[in-house]
C-alpha cells in the first residue's frame, strides 16, 4: 500500500539534497531531472529495439515460434523485482543502488559484494551494447565487418558516449528523450503494422515449435527453459532508473514511478513485436533451422520493401546509441557511488565530479575498461563468453538485492519506510521475487550448446557460470586481503543505516 505522505521522511517538499545527507553524502551531482528524464535511462537501457534483436533469432531457434509466450512470464517475474526495487527505491533515493541498499540492509562486506558484481555486469553489458552496435553502424555505409573494424567501430561508440555523458546530465537527457521518441514511435508503430496489415502467418503459428526441440535433446520441457533463458534477456537495464536518483527532483516518488513506467513500457512493446515479426516472416522454418539469423529484419523488409532497408537501420542505431549513452551514465554513476566510501583502487578520482557536476572519474573508468573488453572481440568465442556473462551478472545482482531485503525484513532490521510501504504483502512478494531470481540465475547460467553458435568452445558454454563464480571469487578474496569494508564503516555515511534498519 502507498502510506499517507505525511509519515514519510522526505514527504511534504523536504529537500531532496537533505535526504541525501541524512543518507551520509553531500550533494555533488546536479538535480535536473523530472520523472520523464529519470524514466528516459531506463527506457533507454532497455530498449525495446535492442532488447528485440537480443532475443527472437535465438528464441526461434531454441523452441520454435511458440517461444514468444515466455516473454509475458519474464515480464511477469520482472514485475516482482520492480516491486523490491520501488521499496528500495522510495527509501533510499541514491545513486548505485545494489552497493548503497544492501549496505544499509545487511552490512558493508555483502554490499562490497554486490556493489563489485554490479559493476561488473554493466561494464560487460557497456561492451555487449557498442559491439553489437558495429554491424548496423557499418551496414549504413555498406560496409563489410571484419573483427579489427568491428573493434575500432566499438571503441569510437563508447567514446562518443563518454563525450556526451561528461557534458552533464541536461545534455544526456536531451539527446535521450530524442532517441527514445523515434524508437518508442518506430517500433509501436512498426508492430501495429506488421500485425495488422501484414500478417502472413496463421495465429496457430504461435503454438508451434517446428521441431526446434531437437536441439535440446527432443524434450520441449527442455526448449522452453532456454527460450525463458533467452527471454529475460530483454528484461534487464530498468534498473538504471534508479542510478538517477541523485539527479532526479523528488527522487523518492519519482524514480519508482520511473522504474515501472520503463519496464512495463519497453516490455510491452518487446512482446508487441516479438509476436508481430514472428507472424509477419515470410518462412518461420528457415528461421528455426538458423538460416536466417535476422528473422526481424526479414519481416520488416518482405512487409514494407526494400526502400525501408535503410530507415530501418537508422532507427536501429539510434537505439543502439541512446541505449550506449544511458548504460554507460548508469555504470559511471555506479562507480562514482561505491567510490565515494574509498572501496576501489584509485578512489579518490573515481568519484572526481567535473564542472557541469557529471561523474567525470566514473565516465573515464568506464570508457577504458569498455576499451579493454573490446579486445575479446578480436576472438568471437571471447567475446561470446563476455556478452553471455553480461545477462548472467545483472540477474545475480538483481537476486544479491533481493536476498538482502528478504533477508533483513525476516530478520526485522528493515521495515519499509519510504513512500511505498506494501506491508506483509511485500514481504510475500520479496519471497516470490527471490525464487525467481534464483531459477531464473541458474537458468541463464546453465550450460547449453544449443544457445551457443556452432563449434563453439566449451569455455562459451560455459561462459556465464564460470565467470559468475569467477567474479565473485576475485570479489572474496579482495574482500579478505584489502578489506574495504574496513573503509565502509570508517565513513560517514556508514553511521546512518537509518534509525528504521536497527531492531
Amino acid at each position: 500500500m502507498i502510506e499517507n505522505q505525511a509519515t514519510v521522511p522526505g514527504a511534504d517538499g523536504a529537500d531532496d539534497d537533505e535526504r541525501l545527507r541524512e543518507l551520509g553524502y553531500e550533494p555533488r551531482l546536479s538535480r535536473r531531472l523530472g520523472i520523464f528524464g529519470s524514466l528516459a535511462m531506463g527506457f533507454a537501457t532497455i530498449s525495446p529495439v535492442v532488447g528485440l534483436y537480443a532475443v527472437v533469432a535465438v528464441g526461434t531457434v531454441v523452441a520454435g515460434p511458440a517461444w514468444v509466450w515466455t516473454l509475458p512470464l519474464c515480464l511477469a517475474g520482472q514485475c516482482l523485482v520492480s516491486t523490491v526495487y520501488s521499496e528500495l527505491a522510495s527509501e533510499f533515493p541514491i545513486a548505485g543502488g545494489p552497493y548503497q541498499w544492501t549496505r544499509r540492509l545487511v552490512g558493508p562486506s555483502y554490499a562490497w559484494l554486490t556493489g563489485w558484481v554490479s559493476l561488473c555486469g554493466y561494464l560487460a553489458a557497456n561492451t555487449t551494447i557498442a559491439y553489437l552496435s558495429t554491424p548496423w553502424l557499418l551496414g549504413l555505409f555498406e560496409i563489410t565487418p571484419t573483427p579489427r573494424l568491428q573493434v575500432a567501430v566499438a571503441a569510437a561508440f563508447i567514446l562518443a558516449c563518454s563525450l556526451v555523458n561528461v557534458l552533464g546530465i541536461d545534455v544526456l537527457r536531451r539527446v535521450l528523450n530524442v532517441g527514445i521518441a523515434a524508437e518508442a514511435i518506430a517500433s509501436a508503430g512498426v508492430g501495429v503494422a506488421l500485425l495488422l496489415a501484414f500478417r502472413a502467418q496463421p495465429w496457430s503459428l504461435l503454438t508451434d515449435t517446428m521441431g526446434a526441440e531437437a536441439g535440446s535433446g527432443g524434450s520441449i520441457f527442455a526448449a522452453v527453459l532456454a527460450a525463458l533463458a533467452v527471454g529475460g534477456w530483454a528484461f534487464i537495464g530498468f534498473d538504471a532508473t534508479t542510478t538517477s536518483s541523485e539527479e532526479t527532483r523528488d527522487a523518492a516518488r519519482h524514480i519508482p514511478r520511473a522504474l515501472w513506467w520503463a519496464l512495463l513500457s519497453v516490455g510491452g512493446l518487446v512482446i508487441l513485436n516479438a509476436f508481430a515479426t514472428t507472424l509477419a516472416h515470410p518462412d518461420p522454418a528457415k528461421v528455426v533451422a538458423g538460416e536466417d539469423a535476422d528473422p526481424v529484419t526479414t519481416a520488416v523488409l518482405t512487409a514494407f520493401g526494400g526502400w525501408s532497408s535503410k530507415p530501418f537501420i537508422c532507427v536501429v542505431i539510434v537505439a543502439f546509441v541512446a541505449c550506449g549513452l544511458a548504460a554507460q551514465g548508469t555504470s559511471a554513476r555506479s562507480v562514482y557511488s561505491v567510490a565515494r566510501d574509498g572501496v576501489l583502487p584509485a578512489s579518490r578520482l573515481l568519484r572526481s565530479v567535473n564542472r557541469r557536476h557529471a561523474p567525470i572519474g566514473g565516465t573515464a573508468a568506464v570508457t577504458v575498461a569498455g576499451w579493454a573488453g573490446l579486445l575479446l572481440a578480436l576472438d568471437s568465442s571471447a567475446i561470446g563468453s563476455l556478452i553471455t556473462f553480461g545477462t548472467a551478472g545483472l540477474y545475480l545482482v538483481f537476486l544479491l538485492v533481493a536476498l538482502a531485503a528478504l533477508f533483513a525484513r525476516v530478520r526485522g532490521t528493515w521495515t519499509p519506510a519510504g513512500h511505498i510501504r506494501l506491508g506483509t504483502a511485500g514481504t510475500v512478494v520479496n519471497a516470490l521475487a527471490v525464487v525467481w531470481l534464483a531459477f531464473q540465475f541458474v537458468n541463464i547460467a546453465w550450460p547449453r550448446a544449443v544457445l551457443a553458435p556452432p563449434g563453439a568452445p566449451w569455455y562459451q558454454i560455459w561462459a556465464a557460470s564460470v565467470l559468475s563464480a569467477g567474479v565473485l571469487v576475485v570479489g572474496a578474496v579482495y574482500l579478505v586481503l584489502a578489506r574495504p569494508q574496513d573503509k565502509v564503516r570508517a565513513a560517514g555515511s556508514f553511521a546512518v543505516r537509518t534509525e528504521e534498519a536497527q531492531p
